[in-house]
């Protein structure tokens, strides 16, 4: 048996876990730059608030409501995923991370003492709400895209409380038929346009498909999708999601910046994030990119990039930042403001198969970085940093809504006066 546990408007619930006081108000987030709302709670959504709107454009429609805005505080979410997955890893054999809000279980030896899939699902559902504070939908399946099809259920579907269980053909059916295939986990907007040129509308439409016919129109992809809707396990933990093939950091500044060691350091906290984000997948870079660029609005719009080549694969931070350093003079230009840089890993390499250069020093020290990398985790995210990334970061983005960040700032700490 799989399991998917899925936290309900993830950004805009952990925004209501240390202000009570907004709790039963509707809450909205705003994406990087506070450019446009990239979550909302379900009290917001019911007011009409669509997602993905540039803040400028509905800004009177919030105020008239009285929503509650909220900058990205991607501190506190970190922190609440990994308090919330750490919950959820007690309850099955094997998880998988999907992403910061979504978690996979699998049930191999779990399933000898669970008698009841619906009330293990209140569990934890309940766990997580006591220890984190978080709402939560809880999907079991057959399979992996099965128990994806359950949560969707738990979630959105009327006559589910959060919790929804597949494990017959008639509870698959019941699920299926009233979830379009746009709903259905690895089915795109491209798929689904040309799967309703075949009459095919619902996931029980899909799943009734012939999967050799749906391989030799589609792909094997969607073949296996087909088969998991019809409780024939396809997808293995690497399937369901890969390390990634190119890590990019990019991002539009609060302001405009137009000298050298500036650009600089913005460029080398981009090398930064990076590096770590190569650690965390245990891969190492071949080829960096590193890029900058005026606003496209401008008169005269400018944009460089340069990929640098390493002898040696590396995912420690002071070479991707030595290596920022020595292409910034092909990309800076004078007089240019620059409105937007980053950094993008574009050759990856696993680090359990390398290949040694005879004549180049290895200086990876995965020592010194997993030193490094501990010490931002204990003490919070920024506590050591190379120094040309420097300690004051005035380009850093426009965050006007920014709540406190409770668990990684020891200043933001909630006070309780009693």
């Amino acid at each position: 048996m799989y399991g998917l546990v899925d936290a309900t408007s993830f950004y805009a619930s952990a925004e209501k876990v240390f202000d009570p006081s907004i709790r039963n108000r509707p809450v909205v987030v705003l994406t990087n730059n506070d450019g446009c709302i990239c979550a909302a709670c379900p009290i917001a959504k019911r007011l009409g608030i669509p997602k993905f709107t540039p803040y400028f454009q509905i800004k009177d429609l919030l105020h008239k409501h009285g929503v509650v805005i909220r900058s990205s505080n991607y501190e506190l979410y970190a922190d609440l995923s990994e308090r919330m997955m750490t919950v959820i890893s007690r309850f099955c054999d094997n998880q998988h991370i999907y992403s910061i809000d979504e978690s996979f279980l699998y049930f191999n030896n779990f399933h000898k003492t669970i008698t009841h899939w619906y009330d293990y699902g209140h569990q934890i559902r309940k766990a997580i709400w006591k220890e984190t504070r978080l709402p939560v939908g809880v999907g079991f399946g057959t399979t992996a895209t099965l128990a994806k099809a359950a949560n969707h259920a738990a979630k959105k579907l009327s006559g589910f409380d959060g919790v929804a269980v597949i494990d017959t053909k008639s509870s698959a059916s019941a699920v299926l038929q009233r979830m379009n295939t746009a709903d259905v986990w690895g089915i795109g907007n491209r798929i689904t346009k040309r799967l309703a040129l075949q009459n095919i509308h619902t996931a029980l439409d899909l799943a009734k498909q012939n999967p050799k016919d749906i391989r030799q129109q589609f792909s094997v992809v969607t073949e296996r999708t087909v088969n998991e809707l019809n409780g024939i396990s396809c997808l293995s933990w690497g399937d369901v999601k890969e390390p990634k093939k190119e890590i990019f950091s990019t991002r539009s500044f609060g302001q405009r910046i137009s000298t050298y060691s500036v650009l600089n350091t913005a460029l080398a906290s981009h090398a930064g994030i990076v590096a770590k984000k190569l650690r965390q997948q245990s891969s190492q870079v071949k080829k960096l990119m590193v890029f900058a660029a005026s606003s496209p609005h401008d008169n005269d719009y400018y944009k460089q990039a340069v990929v640098y080549p390493f002898a040696i694969p590396t995912d420690n931070t002071s070479q991707l930042a030595q290596a920022v350093s020595l292409v910034l003079p092909q990309i800076y230009q004078s007089g240019v403001n620059f409105y937007r840089c980053g950094v993008g890993a574009i050759e990856l390499t696993s680090n359990t198969f390398q290949q040694g250069d005879l004549f180049d020093i290895d200086n990876n020290n995965p020592a010194l970085m997993e030193c490094f990398d501990n010490i931002n985790k204990r003490y919070g995210a920024g506590s050591i940093n190379i120094a040309s990334a420097g300690q004051t970061q005035k380009w850093n983005m426009k965050r006007h809504f920014l709540s406190p960040q409770f668990t990684t700032n020891w200043q933001h700490i909630p006070k309780i006066s009693c």
